[in-house]
């Protein structure tokens, strides 16, 4: 089955497995889901991703975080999709909330979180906003 959006659908899926109390949820493997899934491990949203072959695409068991019985996610939001793409420059970058969020932004060296195309002052397409 092939996705038209499948940051979106990742985000669902995540989203729909915390709101369920699940320890994994399963989403298709691609490149782009895998290097997502590395930014939110890195900063701690999620505990672990494995790549499960089980098929010619294969997928990503993702370890929900919890911390004290509350999930480490709190939000979710795609921000540019298939329909409306949303860019911007480098001195623009958007905050989520004040910091305390991460923005996963897609430039020209690789798919980054928003603290690190600032230090490496780029910009790009913002995928995604997690807090």
């Amino acid at each position: 089955m092939s996705l038209s959006d499948p940051i979106s659908n990742l985000l669902c899926i995540i989203n729909n497995g915390i709101q369920a109390r699940k320890d994994t949820v399963d989403v298709p493997a691609s490149k782009l889901t895998g290097k997502v899934l590395e930014i939110f491990k890195l900063d701690g949203y999620i505990e672990d991703f494995r790549l499960m072959k089980t098929n010619v695409q294969g997928s990503y068991k993702i370890y929900l975080k919890y911390e004290n019985g509350k999930p480490s996610i709190l939000g979710l939001k795609r921000i540019s999709r298939p329909g409306l793409r949303i860019y911007t420059k480098r001195d623009s970058i958007p905050r989520v909330l004040n910091g305390l969020g991460t923005a996963v932004i897609s430039t020209s060296k690789g798919l980054m979180t928003d603290r690190d195309a600032r230090k490496l002052r780029t910009g790009g397409e913002v995928l995604c906003f997690i807090w």
